[in-house]
């Protein structure tokens, strides 16, 4: 069955959801699931609404169009999501392979509903993982004083290939706030919890120097503003004073795969509404 996906957020006001499934049901739509938050502190209200696609009678562009007149006077900021599009993911990675990896092989479980045309890399080191799973493999380095001119390569190529989801699987550079401004909301990072206490090479030995008792793995939508985006999923796992470097590393790299599948599912499910630098996500 096809689906037709609606998020939307907008101030709260009485009579919101009423307004907004009755709209629905008079163009004689089946709701299939609606899910909604309220968040009294902002006082702003969150929909994510699941149509049935067989009841689509008009074109998509029709139906886009007679949603804008009506989103425009009640302040609805909105998307529209349809369930025979698979969006075009670009992986990027540097020299660890954990997460491509696991992304790969999710995807070829048909796990993740998308396609993968290729994976760029500032290293070739991984290369042969992308020839295991055959997808096109782009080395594009960063090298003194090219950094703008490799971030306009990559846009290129994200262009070139329509790429609507870019996943930062343990690429290692920071990005421009250019490059992040150019794909807002689309661009999904990993990295361990252990930030901002334990930040550069080698956190997990400095880790063991302190004693840690927990491993953690956030994953969140990058910003201009360094590991400070807005936050899609996290998970922890309690470790003890056994625990040697090495173990530490294994752990967090576990951690690190699940939650970043997880955040991946939910965008690529429309599942996710970003409400500045928070999430709403709907499970």
């Amino acid at each position: 069955m096809k689906h037709i996906v609606f998020l939307i957020k907008c101030p709260d006001h009485k009579g919101i959801l009423a307004d907004i499934s009755s709209y629905f049901a008079n163009k004689g739509f089946n709701i299939l699931q609606c899910n909604q938050h309220t968040d009294t502190i902002a006082n702003r209200y969150f929909m994510r609404l699941t149509l049935d696609g067989t009841d689509l009678k008009t074109s998509r562009r029709a139906l886009e169009s007679d949603f804008i007149k009506f989103a425009a006077e009640r302040q609805l900021d909105w998307s529209v999501h349809y369930s025979d599009n698979k969006p075009k993911v670009c992986l990027m990675v540097s020299k660890t392979s954990h997460c491509l990896y696991d992304l790969l092989e999710r995807h070829n479980e048909n796990e993740l509903h998308c396609e993968i045309p290729l994976i760029i890399s500032n290293h070739p080191t991984l290369e042969y993982i992308a020839d295991q799973f055959k997808v096109p493999f782009f080395c594009l380095p960063v090298e003194n004083g090219n950094k703008a001119e490799q971030e306009q390569k990559v846009l290129d190529l994200l262009k070139k290939h329509h790429i609507e989801l870019v996943i930062l699987a343990r690429y290692m550079q920071i990005l421009s706030a250019d490059f992040i401004n150019a794909m807002p909301g689309h661009i999904i990072n990993i990295h361990h919890a252990f930030l901002p206490a334990f930040e550069g090479g080698d956190p997990y030995s400095r880790a063991y120097e302190r004693g840690v008792k927990m491993i953690g793995a956030t994953a969140h939508y990058a910003t201009a503003e360094l590991d400070r985006g807005p936050i899609i999923e996290q998970d922890v796992e309690r470790v003890s004073h056994q625990s040697t470097p090495d173990e530490l590393k294994r752990i967090g790299k576990d951690i690190e795969r699940i939650v970043l599948s997880r955040a991946v599912k939910y965008h690529l499910e429309n599942r996710i509404i970003i409400a500045s630098n928070r999430t709403v996500i709907f499970k």
